[in-house]
């Protein structure tokens, strides 16, 4: 009824909102509802300018050797720019604000804008952006809204041109959304209109320059000590594993926490969507799948990198997450030689797990019977993991589960270590524990043929 107040700023000299003649109290709470606060009008005013002095930066630099000048002569360009628009304007500014404004221009022109501060906060793990306006983080697993925004739409879609452009991907309305990753290895997914209805949106999955290690895991709480060494004992022992676990349950930091028990004298192959494996040998070749071009050709997926390693010898392969075909062509490097190879695959449970590598299989198209299938899985993996990220934003093993054969069309499974839950604190914390389940594992003959000797202790049944 009163759309038409929404951009017009109904308030004093001193930022207090005036009534209308003749208004009634209705219409004046309604005004006073829409008008903005003093804090988003001086916000509102600060992007405005520098937006303007952006386009004015943009008409006085050259942007074809902006990579060529150094950061300290540039800052000083900008500096000086930016002090001689706020003078013709008769703008003075104080020395903190004149900064502020200086760092956010050089974000502009060098980095990513309003997103640079968020990417340097190492406590911030994802960057989730709502439209131009609405911008959250998660810190230790907790959602939170941030102060940062854009200026406008346009604002939005330059930063997200940026990030994909880098990587020689597009996104347009033919093809409105993409995977992308920032040069630190983050993830980056972004989508424009028409499939998001209200406005371009970015996910960011931060990339810890430290990838953390086992131990470190052990001291956050996600595993126990024991399960720790036995993980390490199943890597080293060069067993196939398969981890499982829902969207940010730290499937990728589990797996490049256990590569780091891989022999440095081993060749392995990395297979990925966006390479954001992290491993610490050295002799590693890193595999990315490609989109298509704008004709549409030329798409390369990783059921096409899966069967080129099998030619390129490895001792084995890692597949950063399967999500189609490509899980028969790891089923079958995992049962043709090429023990010790890892995976992960988005699901609930370790026996879901299985059930999406089964649908998968059956997405190459072939006949296969189920019982074929599930035979295969069987014989290739030996261990599948299962995370979780718990309700208190802490992310967790939740199980360890051996795979032991079959009994008729049906895989058998038996837990090795699992996390029992007790409630949850007065903080919200989950209580629990991580405890051994009391059984020996069926492959105990394997890891000591290995060389791998765990102790009995290692699987009796008590808190550890």
């Amino acid at each position: 009824m009163f759309k038409n107040f929404k951009k017009r700023s109904l308030s004093d000299a001193e930022g207090n909102v005036v009534a209308l003649p003749g208004a009634s109290k209705e219409i004046v709470d309604e005004v006073v509802a829409m008008a903005p606060t003093r804090e988003e009008q001086e916000l509102s005013d600060f992007l405005t300018l520098k937006s303007r002095l952006h386009d004015a930066l943009l008409d006085r630099l050259n942007l074809s050797v902006i990579d060529k000048i150094q950061p300290d002569d540039l800052r000083r360009e900008v500096a000086s720019l930016v002090n001689q628009v706020l003078t013709e304007e008769g703008n003075p500014m104080r020395s903190e604000q004149f900064k502020a404004i200086v760092d956010e221009l050089m974000h502009e022109v060098l980095g990513l804008g309003p997103l640079e501060p968020l990417l340097a906060d190492p406590t911030i793990n994802d960057i989730l952006v709502n439209g131009h306006r609405d911008v959250f983080i998660e810190r230790n697993g907790v959602l939170e809204r941030s102060p940062v925004r854009f200026l406008d739409e346009k604002h939005l879609l330059r930063i997200i041109d940026k990030i994909v452009s880098r990587i020689g991907r597009r996104v347009d309305e033919s093809n409105p959304w993409v995977d992308a990753r920032l040069e630190d290895g983050s993830r980056v997914n972004a989508i424009i209109r028409p499939c998001a209805v209200d406005g371009p949106s970015i996910s960011i999955r931060k990339f810890s320059e430290k990838p953390l290690t086992m131990q470190k895991l052990v001291s956050f709480g996600a595993l126990s000590e024991p399960a720790a060494q036995f993980l390490q004992g199943l890597v080293s022992a060069r067993m196939n594993v398969l981890i499982s676990g829902g969207t940010g349950s730290g499937k990728t930091t589990m797996l490049n926490a256990m590569s780091a028990s891989i022999d440095p004298r081993e060749r392995i192959v990395t297979i990925e969507d966006a390479a954001e494996l992290r491993l610490q040998q050295e002799h590693i070749v890193r595999l990315e799948t490609r989109p298509p071009n704008p004709a549409g050709q030329g798409a390369v997926v990783q059921r096409d990198l899966v069967r080129n390693a099998l030619r390129m010898r490895p001792d084995r392969i890692i597949v950063g997450e399967v999500r189609g075909a490509e899980a028969f062509d790891m089923l079958q490097a995992m049962n043709t030689g090429h023990d010790g190879s890892m995976t992960t695959v988005h699901a609930n449970s370790t026996r879901d797990a299985l059930g999406r590598i089964e649908q998968m299989v059956t997405m190459m198209g072939s006949e296969l019977p189920l019982s074929a299938i599930r035979s295969q899985i069987a014989s290739g993996l030996d261990f599948v993991l299962q995370l979780a990220r718990m309700s208190d934003g802490r992310r967790r093993v939740v199980s360890v589960s051996e795979i032991t054969g079959m009994e008729g069309d049906i895989i058998t499974m038996q837990d090795m270590f699992v996390f029992r839950r007790r409630g949850i604190s007065e903080t919200g914390d989950v209580l629990g524990d991580f405890v051994a389940t009391g059984t020996r594992p069926y492959s105990a003959e394997r890891l000591l043929a290995a060389g791998i000797d765990l102790p009995s202790e290692l699987f009796a049944t008590r808190e550890v």
